[in-house]
């Protein structure tokens, strides 16, 4: 039951973001466990964003939340797969991407908590 909210500088047209969630589809399957079956994307485009003190007009923040633990290793491969992703789609470089990773035993579903 993963799920991911991208925060960009960027304008998301409808076939970029057709890109990106089979991107992320691809990317969440890395984390041990985790597949794209269960996996809910937010997009938030064009949203304003300072990095390094200053207005960015390319920059992204991924939040990804999890249910259960996740092997480390896992969110290497992850972090490295999106950091590709927004490049090749966005054109986001790397270093202006940042990717939080919360992990929790609480997860509410279909009427009923995990």
């Amino acid at each position: 039951m993963p799920a991911i909210v991208l925060i960009t500088t960027a304008a998301i047209p409808p076939a970029v973001e057709a890109m990106l969630t089979k991107g992320l589809g691809h990317a969440i399957e890395l984390l041990p466990g985790k597949s794209e079956s269960h996996l809910m994307i937010s997009y938030q485009e064009k949203t304003p964003m300072a990095f390094h003190g200053e207005k960015q007009s390319a920059c992204a923040f991924l939040e990804v939340s999890c249910f259960g633990r996740v092997d480390p290793k896992g969110y290497d491969a992850m972090t490295g797969a999106v950091c590709k992703l927004l490049e090749d789609t966005l054109q986001i470089p790397a270093a202006s991407t940042y990717i939080k990773y919360t992990e929790t035993t609480n997860w509410g579903w279909n009427k009923k908590n995990f």
